[in-house]
């Protein structure tokens, strides 16, 4: 009886995975909202129930990728040891080692480079060093430099690590780069070279170096010459605060109407704040200065400019680096938009029905609006 009891019991283990249930793989949004918020916990279990080490998550990439991006060197540590693919490209075409380089991870990077990670790309492709300089990681580009970073390596749309340097100012990585062989002559399919970037951005110490002093000279006599600036403003803390929470409620399956209205509204406001901001600084009447938020043209890829795209915005894709392309868009709420037209045909009209104040604290109090709904939503729904 004994021998028949045992039988039967290693009869049912070796048929049990027949109809025990298999795991449930992670959405890529779960995936990417676990990783990015640090949850260890979840990433061993998923990982331990067969998920693939390099699965891609909905925005950034890989778990290798998300932890790189964040700085989580513990992360960082699990994924390698289980074989990520320190050269795998997300969906952007960039690797684990430029988005640590992008956001300023000097620890990120150093763990990259000790396990593998090449410093240099094939072919006209954005690096970890056009990543660092643009973005203005001193420590890190000079890091890169040292570990053999070509310094003339050119963007998809041919621009060099120098032309970025003089574009944002960076007058110590220009010199770095200077030191280390960088060409100062070459220029991008715009025709633009590093002394036009550096004079049209009036960062003149820089386009001292960049050039002959003959060369300044006639540049410093007419830098309108070298056209207008392209920037814009940065965009403020809470909408990215509302496209993080329409992503986690997205995760768990929450509704999230009520927080695109309230993101929309952020974005109108942040639109129209940010014209006047800019008239008043081209009128010499102050206002915040000029933040740089890279993103690409849309649709062409390689073109990338300096611009804030709404667009992206509000397809709940962050704008977050120069590779980044946009994606699809939806409209924005009537409400507002009907506002702002509203504010845009009274602008500078004689005889206005409403005074800029008035239709200001009527945008404000959509704004409010929306964001109080969205709370309400939140906080109602179904945990």
């Amino acid at each position: 009886m004994r021998i028949l009891l045992s039988a039967l019991i290693c009869l049912a283990c070796l048929l049990r995975p027949a109809w025990a249930a298999a795991p449930i793989p992670p959405t890529a949004l779960e995936y990417g909202v676990a990783v990015e918020a640090g949850n260890t916990l979840a990433v061993k279990k998923w990982l331990g129930q067969g998920l693939p080490v390099d699965f891609m998550a909905d925005r950034i990439g890989s778990g290798l990728m998300i932890a790189s991006w964040t700085g989580n060197i513990e992360l960082m540590d699990l994924y390698l040891a289980r074989g990520a693919n320190v050269h795998l490209v997300n969906r952007f075409d960039e690797q684990a080692l430029q988005l640590a380089a992008w956001r300023g991870h000097l620890d990120a990077v150093k763990l990259l480079l000790e396990n593998g990670a090449r410093v240099n790309r094939e072919g006209k492709q954005w690096s970890a060093l056009h990543y660092a300089v643009f973005a203005g990681h001193d420590g890190i580009a000079r890091l890169l430099i040292e570990k053999g970073a070509d310094v003339n390596a050119r963007t998809p749309n041919d621009s060099t690590s120098l032309m970025l340097a003089a574009r944002e100012g960076h007058s110590g990585m220009a010199r770095a780069l200077l030191e280390a062989g960088a060409d100062a002559t070459p220029v991008n399919e715009w025709g633009d070279n590093a002394l036009a970037f550096a004079m049209r951005n009036k960062n003149y110490g820089i386009g001292k170096m960049v050039s002959s002093a003959e060369k300044f000279a006639r540049a410093a006599k007419a830098p309108e010459a070298f056209g207008e600036a392209k920037k814009s403003v940065q965009a403020p803390p809470d909408i990215d605060e509302l496209l993080e929470k329409i992503r986690q409620a997205e995760a768990a399956g929450k509704p999230t109407d009520k927080l695109r209205k309230a993101l929309f509204a952020a974005i109108a406001l942040h639109k129209h704040d940010s014209e006047v901001q800019t008239l008043k600084t081209k009128k010499g009447k102050g206002g915040k200065p000029e933040v740089l938020v890279i993103t690409a043209k849309r649709n062409e890829v390689g073109r990338e400019r300096a611009e804030l795209l709404y667009e992206a915005i509000k397809a709940g894709a962050e704008v977050t680096t120069p590779a980044e392309v946009t994606g699809r868009a939806e409209g924005a709420a009537s409400e507002i938009s009907g506002i702002l037209e509203r504010m845009q045909q009274e602008k500078g009209k004689k005889g206005k029905q409403r005074s800029a104040a008035e239709l200001r604290k009527e945008l404000l109090d959509a704004v409010a609006k929306f964001k109080q709904e969205a709370q309400s939503e939140a906080a109602g729904a179904p945990k």
